[in-house]
């Protein structure tokens, strides 16, 4: 029987961010370069959090969205290398799939950086079906219905699939 082509699951992008203030942006923004070899996005808070130091306008942290398909795979490859190919149910949710890698040097090919020296990273894919330009067009708009969501299932028969993804099992005992 013939698949649908509307119901197909794909990659629209890969955001991988960083956290910091000050200097620990500045290695972040480098870390972030290394990676990806893209233009690096500083982003800036909003809310005042005296705790941490946070005022509004502050820049707290950076990005790198990836959109082309040539460069998702190879990218996201490395990057579920560095987690042993092992996902939690709790980091799948509709329409994305995050999770963070705990030092950089876990992911193949990147060596240690003096200048940049330990940090971690978070990885956002971001799943979607044909049809959802539909929904964000600016010229007759249209409203895209429940079903074209990516159900969390979905995501991980397509990671099982094309990344030999498994399943962690959760300890209930802790």
């Amino acid at each position: 029987m013939k698949q649908n082509k509307m119901r197909e699951v794909e990659i629209e992008k890969i955001v991988v961010s960083c956290a910091g203030i000050g200097d620990k942006l500045e290695k972040s923004v480098k870390l972030l370069n290394l990676i990806t070899k893209r233009k690096v996005k500083k982003t800036t808070s909003s809310k005042r959090i005296p705790a941490f130091e946070v005022r509004p306008g502050l820049e707290t942290g950076c990005m790198v969205s990836i959109r082309k398909k040539t460069d998702i795979f190879p990218l996201l490859k490395r990057m579920i290398e560095a987690i042993n190919h092992k996902v939690e149910r709790k980091w799948i949710a509709e329409n994305h799939f995050s999770f963070g890698v705990g030092e950089y040097i876990q992911i193949p090919e990147v060596e240690y950086q003096r200048e940049i020296g330990m940090l971690g990273l978070d990885i956002t894919i971001v799943f979607k079906r044909k049809g959802k330009r539909v929904k964000l067009r600016k010229i007759k708009k249209g409203r895209v219905p429940k079903k074209q969501n990516v159900s969390e299932e979905e995501i991980l028969e397509f990671l099982k699939k094309n990344f030999n993804i498994e399943m962690e099992e959760e300890n209930d005992s802790e």
